[in-house]
């Protein structure tokens, strides 16, 4: 192994590599309280911008739509338009900044936003660095926060990359990411297969439209978004392997010449699904691991580094969480001798070992999906495997044989001193939802009414032709167009998506314990006259629906008759659903901090119908604060992650489905 030893003459430093690009993904409430976060954050020490944007702006909605309700500004910064975005990044002079905008459905438009603000600030977008991460695949695979179709998707993809190349150089237009995957369960074969599975098919749509000479430089601008988990030794392998195979792939497919346009760039956020609610103060010490895995090898540095903080297990990180987690960033760059050596792994026989192990999986992997025709064509294999690859690592879990500390060993534990009279979160405040609306009407009756229509007409008439959409977006920002009418423009001409479930074909993988529940199951359908049936449902707009897939499969296993419709439904649609399919029990999930507004409204329209008899149990990130609001509207049960045993879930299921069946044994 060799690594670089620093000299020095005793007059000067010795040289140290410059550290990564430090970002806290954050953005709540508004833009004008996003705008202050943001502005404080660089004032301790940030380099750059991550940009959470709320769910309705990334499925393309405005605040006012009626699947926005209790979703504004709750898991990001709500922009609805121009306005919105000027506030946004007031007083931060974006031709000097760098900005990642996490941002998929609807990256066109915000892009489009994004570029009106900086040149009304005087900035030139030749100038203007940062990323969109523009990757609709892992969000029909694992996020959810999909619009159109693939095939209409994968153009709009192509449309930003290409007019980038032109027009914004600078800027990295697709961040294609494999962090949702391994929250969603993928090994790291999968990681590796999937997301550079991604990455060529948008370079394979993107390569008959530019200049073959400005393709390798066009090769050079794609970045990689990527997840870190707590296996220390595998993550990293895992990102020299990235860095090698996407060496390889721009060399051998696309005819890459130049080493610097075949360099693997990537930003990481580190694990989020690993981290607990109970003991939350023990993820501290697996974010400060899992950020090792992207910093010590730097053969395979992260380009940026943005952690989550020790309590996103509970609700949204407050101010100060942030700053802790930004805290270990600097020290490690600034205070350790990191960046004063070459790579510490280099010659390693373990890590090349396990290199060469991860890469031969994954080219299979990547093989396989390329006989199906590309990762366009195996949406609904990748999704299936995916809900398999999370039910075998839950089982783990739950067996005890991956162990989590504090989750399903060692339990006991001192109370936290660091949960605070706010039980240790964030809450947002209700009357922002409310103020943004009042903006939002005030923006549209100040607006020129022709200037929007015109460029809502232009904008259609762009997409109908198959030219690219970003001129005609930009020219809509301007005109004050908002983002619910963008994306219903684009709506009415490419129609709208529902991604697979992955429920059908997938398996849970757990055997132990399903015996004795199928025989329950048996027995309460006969008691009930029917089969034991469970409306699993996920309201609102979040998107995160591992946990619900989940519930499906092992339900679905024990016996039991199962209908989930996938996300983003109305809470009328679902008690239409409930009294349709006459369910037993009703299961929401809602992991988006929305829990209050939407559980509430589904009670009252089941009362409304009748159906107030059917038990419902509901399941998300819920503070404890929250619970008995609920419980006293008439939830039966309230799961969080720390309920982590589903066959202990399943044996709920059945007994408030039966209610008579203790007294019946």
């Amino acid at each position: 192994m060799t690594v670089h030893d620093p000299k020095t003459d005793g007059t000067t430093l010795p040289r140290k590599d410059k550290p990564w690009l430090f970002r806290t993904y954050s953005g709540h409430s508004s833009a004008a309280a996003s705008n202050a976060l943001y502005r404080t954050n660089l004032g301790k020490g940030q380099t750059g911008l991550s940009v959470a944007f709320d769910l309705p702006t990334q499925t393309g909605y405005d605040s006012d739509h009626v699947l926005a309700r209790g979703e504004v500004g709750k898991v990001g910064v709500p922009i609805c338009h121009l306005g919105d975005m000027r506030v946004l990044f007031d007083q931060i002079p974006l031709g000097q900044m760098n900005t990642s905008m996490t941002i998929n459905a609807t990256a066109p438009w915000l892009l489009a936003l994004y570029i009106a603000v900086a040149e009304e600030q005087g900035a030139s977008a030749a100038d203007l660095q940062g990323t969109v991460q523009n990757d609709l695949i892992k969000e029909y695979l694992s996020r959810g926060t999909y619009i159109f179709p693939p095939a209409p998707s994968l153009a709009m993809i192509a449309d930003v990359a290409e007019y980038c190349a032109r027009a914004l150089p600078k800027w990295n237009p697709m961040n294609v990411c494999s962090y949702h995957l391994q929250e969603a369960g993928a090994t790291p074969e999968q990681e590796l297969a999937y997301a550079l599975a991604t990455a060529q098919a948008v370079l394979d749509a993107l390569r008959p439209r530019v200049p073959e000479a400005d393709f390798p430089r066009i090769v050079g601008r794609i970045s990689f978004f990527v997840n870190a988990g707590i296996r220390f030794v595998t993550e990293m392998c895992k990102m020299r392997a990235f860095a090698e195979m996407w060496d390889e792939i721009a060399r051998t497919r696309y005819g890459v010449e130049d080493e610097k346009f075949r360099r693997f760039r990537y930003g990481v956020q580190v694990n989020s699904l690993g981290l607990t609610e109970p003991q939350p103060e023990n993820n501290s010490h697996r974010i400060l691991i899992e950020m090792l895995a992207v910093t010590l090898s730097k053969s395979a540095r992260a380009r940026a580094v943005q952690l989550p903080a020790w309590n996103e297990a509970l609700g949204l990180p407050r101010p100060w969480d942030q700053q802790w987690s930004l805290r270990m960033q600097q020290i490690l760059a600034y205070e350790t001798d990191l960046l004063e050596y070459d790579d510490l792994f280099e010659g390693n026989p373990a890590v090349e070992g396990k290199v060469a192990q991860l890469k031969a999986a994954a080219l299979a992997e990547l093989a396989a999906l390329e006989a199906m025709g590309g990762a366009i064509a195996a949406i609904d294999h990748m999704k299936a495997r995916l809900v398999e690859s999370n039910a075998a690592r839950l089982a783990k879990i739950e067996s005890g044989e991956t162990v989590v500390v504090g989750v399903n060993r060692w339990t006991e534990a001192e109370p936290s001193p660091l949960m605070g009279a706010d039980g240790g979160i964030m809450t947002v405040d209700p009357a922002a939802e409310e103020a943004q609306l009042d903006r939002l009407a005030a923006w549209r009756a100040e607006r020129d009414a022709d200037a929007v229509r015109a460029a809502l007409d232009a904008l259609r008439e762009a997409a109908l032709a198959g030219e690219n959409i970003m001129p005609a977006s930009i020219a809509a920002a301007k005109a004050g167009v908002t983002t619910g009418e963008w994306a219903q423009t684009l709506r009415a001409v490419h129609g709208e998506y529902r991604g697979p479930t992955g429920v059908a074909a997938g398996r849970s993988n757990q055997a132990e314990g399903l015996d004795d529940l199928r025989d329950a199951v048996e027995a309460a359908s006969t008691r009930l006259g029917r089969r034991l049936s469970v409306l699993i449902a996920k309201p609102g707009l979040d998107g995160h629906s591992n946990g619900a897939e989940q519930i499906a499969v092992r339900a679905r296993d024990c016996g039991m008759e199962i209908r989930y419709d996938g996300i983003r439904q109305t809470p009328e649609q679902i008690v239409e659903a409930l009294a349709e399919t006459r369910a037993h029990v009703l299961g929401l999930s809602v992991l988006s901090g929305s829990h209050m507004a939407l559980a509430t409204e589904v009670l009252e329209r089941m009362r409304a119908r009748g159906l107030s008899h059917v038990p419902v149990v509901l399941g998300g990130i819920i503070p404890e604060a929250d619970m008995a609001t609920l419980r006293a509207a008439g939830i039966a049960r309230i799961y969080t992650p720390k309920d982590f045993e589903v066959n202990r879930l399943m044996a709920d299921l059945i007994a408030l489905a039966d209610p008579g069946a203790s007294a019946a044994e």
